[in-house]
């Protein structure tokens, strides 16, 4: 094609593309404005996500006035409380690469000059920032916010009291009508699951590695500082298109380790880590599960939050949110002060003003005087995971079992046991045939934890699968074993009876079995049929990268 040529067809392009936006209400002083794509995970679908509309309606304001054009679109998204326990939880992992892949082709495909996501539920939010990272134009992350807590009988109470629930009607230790109150009352409005979940994990990672606002996090999602969160971030999004500071300036190796540091003074959920990896393989920074133990055994838990402590993220919100932990952080040298934020300002910049305020409050933990010495999530090697596991510290004093196996080939499997009562005190369950390849789509085992911590063998019943867990759950529990037994990993070999070993002392996993023992149990193994042989879940499986490497798709 000839210049002339050239010109003539991108000059006809520009009008019909300005024809067709004109059908949205474009005027013609708005074709000189930056288009800003909203992305958002609003939905009807769950509690976590059903608010958003409001939000985008602010944020849209916020950008008009600032001299954008606000442009909505969805991206898809599976809540994790209503998928646990059935087909439908090997969805969400697989979501989080659809949405980030959805970020990415709206943003691709329309050639949008900054994004703004809304996150709620656990794979919105680093779905949202996957897409955000791959397209690198100016862009902020917006938490959509914490569910406030339920209460009935004198508790509160939030969506693992239901789960645990559930497991204490199976050993009559409350009856259908206790049962039937916890249901009506756990889950008041709108907001992602109150705890440490996975969701306010995310959250705060994503306002610790500088995506989001300073304080954003732990707003709940009915509070009206949630409205002023969306105007600032509208605002503040235009600045970032004048100055042309995009994810990739923002995000380095040091800012990961601000965000895995302040995750695991936050006593995070062990989802984390998958999401760690898969953000910084996005951003092309080097991050490998190996990295994590230092983190582990140099952070304390400074926090006493749900699911193994006491307070929920309105808690922590109340009495300072994650700015005041960051602080704590930083004040000890254990944050890099001088990585850059969405806000233009530094780290240190932004808590300059945070006064750390410990009396009359217990959510809080002084530093030298932690909730815990370490951090919640550690990693384990061993010859039942050569390529490491995911061990969840929170709430135990002493992580270390040794105990037989009960091996079960899937959740459900393990479920039924655990509520018939067939495991007891000592055993070690192991739940294999999860992992992202095996499930397919590595689900979460917020049932079968849920169910042991309701028995009240949360502290002498370890469980141990290449799925993963809930950031609800806690215990004695290990996951994201690789290889997956769908990969012929050594939990494929293990049988009903042998003898597994899990320490936090020597970051072990292991079966007492030689080498050559499982081996020989592996001779002539061959991958299960996952059921799924087309769709998004047999993509994932075919596609997806193992668990210490994040889980990823591309």
């Amino acid at each position: 094609m000839n210049k002339t040529s050239r010109i003539m067809t991108e000059g006809l392009q520009r009008t019909a593309n300005r024809a067709m936006l004109r059908a949205t209400g474009f005027k013609d002083e708005d074709f000189s404005k930056a288009i800003v794509g909203i992305a958002s995970a609003g939905s009807e679908l769950s509690p976590c996500n059903f608010h958003f509309d409001d939000l985008v309606e602010t944020a849209k304001a916020s950008i008009r006035k600032a001299g954008g054009i606000p442009q909505k679109f969805g991206v898809p998204m599976v809540t994790d409380g209503q998928a646990m326990g059935h087909e439908g939880m090997k969805a969400s992992l697989v979501s989080r690469e659809v949405i980030a892949d959805s970020v990415e082709i709206v943003a691709r495909g329309h050639q949008l000059d900054a994004l703004l996501g809304i996150g709620g539920c656990d794979k919105t939010i680093p779905g949202i920032l996957m897409g955000l990272i791959r397209i690198n134009r100016p862009a902020i992350f917006c938490y959509g916010g914490t569910i406030r807590a339920g209460h009935w009988g004198g508790k509160s109470l939030d969506i693992v009291s239901v789960f645990e629930a559930v497991g204490a009607r199976s050993r009559n230790t409350i009856d259908d009508n206790e049962l039937h109150q916890i249901e009506c009352h756990a889950c008041p409005g709108a907001g992602a699951c109150g705890g440490m979940y996975t969701a306010n994990t995310m959250a705060a990672a994503a306002e610790a590695l500088g995506m989001s606002l300073t304080g954003s996090s732990s707003i709940p999602a009915t509070d009206p500082a949630k409205s002023a969160h969306m105007t600032e971030s509208g605002a503040l999004l235009l600045q970032l298109v004048k100055l042309d500071i995009k994810p990739l300036d923002i995000l380095t190796r040091k800012s990961f380790e601000n965000a895995i540091r302040t995750v695991m003074a936050l006593g995070g959920s062990t989802n984390s880590i998958l999401h760690f990896l898969a953000l910084a393989h996005e951003a092309g920074i080097a991050l490998s599960i190996e990295d994590f133990n230092y983190f582990h055994d140099t952070t304390p838990t400074l926090t006493d939050m749900k699911p193994a402590g006491t307070y929920l993220m309105e808690d922590l919100h109340k009495v300072g949110g994650v700015p005041m932990v960051m602080k704590m952080l930083l004040d000890h040298g254990l944050l890099h002060g001088d990585e850059m934020t969405v806000n233009g300002k530094t780290i240190a910049q932004n808590l300059s003003h945070v006064v750390v305020k410990l009396d009359g409050q217990a959510v809080i933990k002084p530093f030298d005087a932690p909730e815990k010495k370490t951090g919640p999530v550690a990693i384990l090697h061993g010859n039942l995971a050569p390529g490491g596991a995911v061990l969840k510290t929170c709430g135990l004093s002493v992580a270390e079992h040794s105990g037989p196996a009960k091996v079960f080939e899937g959740e459900s499997q393990a479920m039924d046991a655990i509520m018939g009562g067939q495991v007891v005190e000592g055993d070690v369950v192991v739940i294999r045939y999860e992992g992202p390849k095996g499930g397919p789509g590595m689900r979460e085992m917020l049932g079968p934890t849920a169910a042991i911590a309701g028995a009240g063998l949360a502290k002498t019943v370890a469980l141990i699968t290449d799925g993963r867990f809930s950031g609800g759950s806690h215990g004695l529990i290990v996951g994201h074993i690789v290889p997956e037994a769908q990969e012929g990993g050594p939990i494929a070999a293990i049988r009903t009876g042998d003898i597994v070993t899990l320490s936090l002392h020597t970051k072990e996993l292991s079966v007492k079995l030689s080498d050559e023992e499982i081996k020989q149990r592996l001779v002539g193994w061959q991958p299960r049929d996952n059921g799924y042989s087309r769709g998004a879940l047999a993509k994932f499986a075919k596609l997806c990268s193992d668990a210490s490497h994040g889980a990823v798709t591309s």
